[in-house]
C-alpha cells in the first residue's frame, strides 16, 4: 500500500493527519448501507474491519502456497513455512520484539490461559520453572477494570493452586486507585496481570508505575495490550513488562489469531500448555522432551494463513503510521466526548477527557436501557456495542446494568462522530427520555 501522506479536511471540519477517505476506500464494507442509511461502524473495540490488502494476502497464500508448516520437504510446505515464519518476524517487529519471542495463539484469551496453565504445570516441572510456581500464601494481582479474559483465568489459577487473588479498585473517575499499591503488590505477589487500555472505560494505565513496584518485589508482569497495540506504537522492551498479549482481529487482521510475547529467558523456562505434535523435541513411550519457544507453545497445526494476514495488517498500519492514527483517534474521541456532554441525560462512564485514555467511550442515557439505545442507533445505520463488554465488575462498580460503547479507529470520520451524537438526540426523543 502507498502510504497516504496527504491530510484531509473532513466534512465536519477536523483536519486529519492522513487521507482518511483513501483509507476508507480500502475497506469495502464501509460503502454499504444498513437500514437505508450509510454504515457508521463504531464497534472497533470489539473487532475491526479488514482492508483489501489483508484479505488479498491471506487469499494469495491459500490459493498458491498453502501446505502444513515445519513438516514437509516438498515445495509447497517449504514455501508455507517460509511465509509463516516471515510473518512472525514481521509481527514481532511491529511490537519491538525478536521473532522467537512471539507465540501465536488462536486469540488473546488463549494466550492468558496459556500462561495460567503453564503456571499450574510448573508444580510438576523442573527447577527451571520455579519462578512460575504458585501455592498457598502466594498472590496474583489484577485490576477491577480487566476484561474477563484477563480475570477469569487467574481466578481459576488461584483455585487450582491455593494462591490468593487481589486487585486494584477503581476511582469515581474511572482510573485505577494506586494509593495502596504497596499493600496490593507485596512480597507475596508472584504475578501482576493488568490492562494497558481498558476496553470499557477507555482508561490508559501507568504501566511504568505498576511495573516498577512489581520489580521491587520480584513479581512477573503481564500486560493486556489488546486495546493499545492496534492504536498506538508499542515497544515491548520500553514498556518493561515480562509478558504481553494482543489479538489480531482488533488490529485489522483475521480472526483466529492472537499473540503472546514474552522475554526470551522466561519463555525458555515456562512449561508447555498443550501437548501434541510440533511442540516436542523427542518422544518415547516413557516420556517426552519439548521444543524451545515459540514452537513449545504451538501444539498442532498452527494459525498459518491468519499469521500471514496479520503480518499484512502490520504493513498496512505502518504505512499509515500509528502515530498519525493515534492523533486522529484522539481528535475524534475529544469530539465525541464534547458531543456526548451536550446531550442531556448522557453520563460518560470513564475518563471524560483525552488524557491517558484510548478511543473507546462508554456511556448511559438516563431512562433508556443500553440495549434499546443500541437497537435504535442501528436503525439509523450506526453500529455501537452494548452490554457489559466482558467487564462486568466495572458495570457493578458504577451501578449500571450495561453501557453503550462507541469506539473509533483509523477509518472513522468526524462526520460519523456527529452522526452518533445526532442519533442519540433522536433516540432520546423517541423514548421520551
Amino acid at each position: 500500500m502507498t502510504p497516504p501522506t496527504a491530510t484531509g479536511t473532513t466534512a465536519a471540519g477536523l483536519v486529519a493527519p492522513y487521507d482518511v477517505e483513501a483509507v476508507r476506500a480500502d475497506f469495502p464494507v464501509l460503502s454499504r448501507t444498513v437500514n437505508g442509511h450509510p454504515l457508521v461502524y463504531l464497534d472497533n473495540a470489539s473487532s475491526t474491519h479488514k482492508p483489501v490488502q489483508v484479505l488479498d494476502a491471506e487469499r494469495r497464500f491459500l490459493e498458491q502456497h498453502y501446505a502444513n508448516v515445519h513438516r514437509g520437504v516438498h515445495t509447497l510446505s517449504q514455501e508455507a513455512t517460509d511465509r509463516y515464519e516471515t510473518a512472525r518476524e514481521r509481527i514481532a517487529r511491529f511490537i519491538g520484539a525478536q521473532h522467537d519471542e512471539v507465540v501465536f495463539t488462536k486469540n488473546g484469551t488463549e494466550a492468558y490461559n496459556l500462561v495460567a496453565y503453564a503456571m499450574s504445570n510448573a508444580a510438576t516441572s523442573g527447577p527451571e520453572a520455579e519462578r512460575f510456581r504458585l501455592g498457598p500464601g502466594d498472590e496474583v494481582v489484577v485490576t477491577e477494570m480487566e476484561h474477563h479474559s484477563n480475570l477469569v483465568p487467574w481466578q481459576m489459577l488461584c483455585q487450582r493452586t491455593g494462591a490468593t487473588l487481589k486487585w486494584f479498585s477503581l476511582t469515581d473517575e474511572g482510573r485505577l486507585d494506586l494509593s495502596t499499591i504497596d499493600e496490593v503488590i507485596t512480597e507475596r505477589t508472584r504475578l501482576v496481570a493488568f490492562v494497558h487500555t481498558s476496553n470499557i472505560l477507555g482508561t490508559t494505565n501507568p504501566v511504568d508505575v505498576i511495573t516498577a513496584r512489581a520489580r521491587q518485589v520480584g513479581a512477573l508482569t503481564l500486560l493486556d495490550a489488546a486495546q493499545s497495540v492496534p492504536h498506538t506504537p508499542v515497544d515491548v522492551r520500553a514498556l518493561g513488562v515480562d509478558l504481553l498479549v494482543a489479538t489480531g482481529h482488533k488490529l485489522l487482521g483475521p480472526t483466529g489469531i492472537g499473540l503472546l510475547w514474552g522475554r526470551r529467558e522466561l519463555l525458555a523456562a515456562m512449561p508447555p500448555f498443550l501437548g501434541g505434535g510440533s511442540m516436542i523435541e523427542t518422544v518415547s513411550m516413557a516420556g517426552s522432551t519439548y521444543a524451545p519457544p515459540p514452537e513449545r507453545f504451538e501444539a498442532g497445526t498452527p494459525v498459518i494463513s491468519q499469521a500471514i494476514g496479520l503480518a499484512a495488517a502490520c504493513d498496512y498500519l505502518d504505512a499509515v503510521g500509528l502515530e498519525r492514527v493515534s492523533a486522529w483517534e484522539m481528535a475524534l474521541t475529544a469530539r465525541a466526548l464534547d458531543g456526548l456532554r451536550s446531550v442531556e441525560g448522557v453520563r460518560i462512564i470513564g475518563p471524560d477527557t483525552t488524557e491517558m485514555r484510548g478511543s473507546a467511550v462508554s456511556f448511559v442515557l438516563d431512562g433508556v436501557h443500553p440495549h434499546d439505545v443500541g437497537q435504535s442507533l442501528d436503525e439509523l445505520g450506526i453500529a455501537v456495542r452494548v452490554g457489559h463488554h466482558c467487564a462486568a465488575p466495572v458495570c457493578r462498580r458504577y451501578a449500571v446494568p450495561a453501557t453503550t460503547r462507541a469506539s473509533f479507529y483509523l477509518y472513522n470520520t468526524a462526520a460519523e462522530v456527529d452522526a452518533l451524537v445526532e442519533g442519540l438526540g433522536r433516540v432520546k426523543a423517541f423514548w421520551g427520555a
